[in-house]
């Protein structure tokens, strides 16, 4: 298993000149539409030295012909070519690349706000904390997309992810776009490639042994969410998946909401057995999950902004939830099977 790959060749040279205070991470793949607008956020910051160090992961849209054209135009921004579709791979790909004493991480497809990576270079220097983070705000731009994001966005929906809704100041154990000190992402072997999913709760678990981890709400970035609630389960399908193999890395990392959403798939899988003898009597089994759902996502669809197809909110809260809890399932039994082959061989 590698942690941290020697790096790929880039599109342009390091520079000669003092190292940037500040190394700014974006993996990119098929981002055309997003890259652009997520960068004009990024080299539009002010205070701080800075590169941005984009990794091309694989693309096959015109994201690489957008990056070489703001390349061209910014000496700011470093292209790197990791051609392997693996997150953890491009961001270790960028961190062998990156110059800079700090380490922020930006999603292709969000923005950040102003003064984010003056403030965040201000937190860390604080010498308390090993990472710090801000909220996560979901936007969608379609009416289906704009129900998905009111979700993302509601403490009712997400629970425990301070990120997505919290306003407070607080140590939390996970933040999705980190800022570190470099020198420590390195000593830590940056992030796992064995991770396919949830590489960054991953990371972030074996950051705490070395120091805090700090919610900041001060740091706000705008985040695209899915646009359709079929590509929101797809996505915590995704998230769900790689939680199990996680867990058996972290064992204390595992919470009791993390079960809720396996434990309900299991009920509901069930429940439609159970539906091939006594129609009715299942029915009834999956009415209440199914009245519980239209009572919290008729509540959180109150906060839905001006166009959003508010009755898609219970569908996409419904999607989160088994999506995730399938997700579970599958990597379980990726696990087990994997164990299996080993014990075989």
């Amino acid at each position: 298993m590698s942690q941290n790959p020697e790096a790929p060749a880039t599109t342009s040279a390091p520079s000669a000149a003092a190292p940037p205070e500040v190394t700014v991470l974006v993996p990119a793949r098929n981002e055309e539409r997003s890259l652009e607008r997520c960068l004009a956020s990024v080299l539009a910051q002010e205070g701080v030295d800075f590169e941005v160090v984009v990794v091309d992961n694989g693309s096959t849209d015109a994201t690489p012909q957008v990056l070489r054209r703001l390349a061209a135009a910014d000496p700011r921004v470093v292209v790197v070519d990791q051609p392997r579709p693996s997150i953890p791979a491009s961001l270790n790909a960028g961190l062998a690349r990156a110059r800079g004493r700090y380490l922020v991480r930006v999603d292709a497809h969000s923005t950040i706000s102003e003064g984010y990576l003056r403030h965040a270079v201000q937190r860390l220097e604080e010498g308390r904390w090993a990472a710090v983070g801000g909220r996560k705000k979901a936007v969608g731009r379609s009416a289906a997309g704009k129900a998905v994001a009111t979700v993302l966005n509601s403490k009712l929906a997400v629970g425990g992810s301070t990120y997505h809704w919290g306003t407070t100041e607080q140590v939390v154990d996970h933040i999705p776009f980190g800022c570190y000190p470099t020198a420590l992402v390195r000593e830590l072997g940056g992030w796992d490639d064995g991770v396919a999913n949830n590489e960054d709760f991953e990371f972030d678990q074996r950051l705490r042994r070395h120091g805090d981890i700090l919610f900041d709400p001060v740091l706000a970035i705008d985040w695209d969410s899915r646009e359709s609630v079929g590509a929101l389960y797809r996505q915590y399908r995704r998230y769900g998946t790689g939680k199990p193999g996680v867990a058996l890395r972290h064992p204390s990392s595992l919470k009791l909401r993390h079960l809720a959403p396996p434990a309900l798939v299991a009920y509901l899988a069930a429940a439609a057995l159970l539906a091939t003898r006594r129609p009715g009597l299942a029915a009834a089994a999956v009415a209440p999950y199914a009245a519980g759902v239209l009572a919290v996502g008729s509540r959180i669809s109150r906060d839905a902004p001006a166009g959003a197809d508010r009755g898609q909110v219970p569908l996409a809260l419904a999607a989160m939830q088994v999506g995730w809890g399938v997700g579970f399932w599958r990597g379980v039994w990726s696990l087990l099977g994997r164990r299996a082959s080993r014990s075989a061989a």
